[in-house]
């Protein structure tokens, strides 16, 4: 008999054997892979759209509005992600691209190249288990029709929240967890596991309006960053707007997002100017048609707050002053940091990296959107004639760089 926690392991064991087979699979199959994922995700669109719908109903009423949202697979999504597919299989091979080359004695040459991290654990909240289940399916029987030799077993599927713990235990087998869904989620998985976790609890993204900054340019930048996709992790919930601005321009600008639907809140200060009513908190997530507006009385306190309330998402400043915005990227130390542009350009296939995995405010190993590059890590390769150490007595070093090719 086989119980849960020998289940879980067997699975990541699996895993990383099946990992190793793909790694020495030729760049050639690996594209094949890639393309057949995504015809077949193509090819089995209205299913996936159909089990999503099932997903979503039965969510209804259990989880927020705004992980609701998330939920949905919004139109076109499914040609996206496999417009992003292909896009990956049409990079250069990731896997064993040469970074560096160099003489460390005479006939001993050592090499660094790229290599994936290892067997991943990602895990979205259980409101999408049937679409999860399908995808899952869709993915296995592509890998499996074109490379038999890798198999079903490079991905498993994890259906419970006991798999989850047992899975999070295995630090000797899984090397990075990606939690996708709820911050409760990610939160909970950072809290339980010694594996290193890649991703964020929060996204709490600003957007700083200078005294400097283009009226019309600030409007169409916060309207986007907060209407286009509330739900997003990307979305814009406080806007910070210099005080020389408060009369018409700041007015213009809070009518827009309200003509819009928006909620406006305001922060302790702009409460108190604009009649607004009070933001729940100082550091708040809505994820919904809500955002806080504060007023700072410039830069240096506009960066002071983001870093003190921010959670190192993304963040924008919407100026004309060409040194206000570079002094503003240089400064703010956010995974993302953007002049006169929407927080929702914060995004994997928006970033031309084809897909994502996740976003992560964390700073090891990768930051702000993750795909394949972020999914790497390093290699030594050396190659030699026979050299010993002999401490190091008996090699005369020239750590000379050497031509990649």
């Amino acid at each position: 008999m086989v119980t849960d926690s020998q289940g879980s392991r067997e699975m990541a064991v699996k895993a990383r054997s099946a990992s190793r087979a793909l790694q020495a699979l030729r760049s050639e199959d690996r594209v094949a892979i890639l393309n057949r994922i995504a015809d077949s995700l193509e090819q089995h669109e209205q299913q996936i759209m159909a089990e999503n719908a099932v997903d979503v109903a039965a969510a209804g009423g259990t989880i927020s509005d705004s992980l609701l949202q998330r939920l949905v697979l919004k139109p076109n999504k499914i040609h996206q992600l496999a417009d992003g597919i292909r896009a990956i299989a049409k990079q250069e091979e990731p896997v064993g691209r040469l970074l560096s080359r160099l003489e460390v004695a005479e006939g001993l040459v050592l090499d660094k190249v790229t290599s994936p991290i290892g067997v991943l654990l990602i895990k979205g909240g259980k409101e999408a288990t049937r679409s999860n289940a399908l995808l899952h399916q869709l993915i296995v029987d592509a890998v499996a029709e074109v490379a038999p030799g890798v198999g079903r077993d490079l991905i498993g599927l994890v259906t419970s929240r006991h798999e989850i713990d047992e899975l999070l235990k295995l630090h000797d087998v899984i090397d990075l967890v990606i939690p996708r869904g709820s911050n409760q989620l990610v939160s909970y998985i950072q809290a339980h596991t010694k594996i290193p976790v890649l991703g964020h609890a929060d996204g709490i993204c600003h957007i700083y309006v200078d005294t400097a900054a283009d009226p019309a340019k600030a409007r169409r930048v916060c309207l986007d960053a907060k209407v286009d996709y509330p739900a997003a992790c990307n979305a814009v919930e406080k806007i910070l707007v210099h005080d020389s601005l408060v009369g018409e321009q700041l007015n213009s600008l809070v009518k827009a997002l309200q003509d819009a639907g928006v909620t406006v809140h305001g922060g302790e200060r702009a409460a108190a100017a604009l009649g607004l009513p009070p933001a729940p908190s100082v550091r708040h997530e809505y994820s919904s048609l809500d955002v806080t507006v504060e007023l700072v009385g410039g830069l240096g306190e506009a960066i002071d707050h983001i870093h003190t309330h921010g959670s190192g998402h993304t963040e924008c400043i919407v100026t004309e002053d060409q040194a206000a915005a570079d002094d503003f990227l240089r400064r703010v130390d956010s995974a993302c940091v953007f002049h006169n542009a929407s927080t929702r350009f914060s995004d994997g296939y928006r970033f031309g990296l084809g897909a994502e995995v996740g976003i992560s405010t964390a700073r090891i190993h990768a930051r702000g959107p993750v795909g394949v590059e972020g999914l790497l890590t390093t290699r030594y390769l050396m190659r030699g004639t026979g050299q010993a150490v002999e401490k190091d007595k008996g090699v005369q070093y020239t750590f000379k760089p050497l031509p990649l090719s």
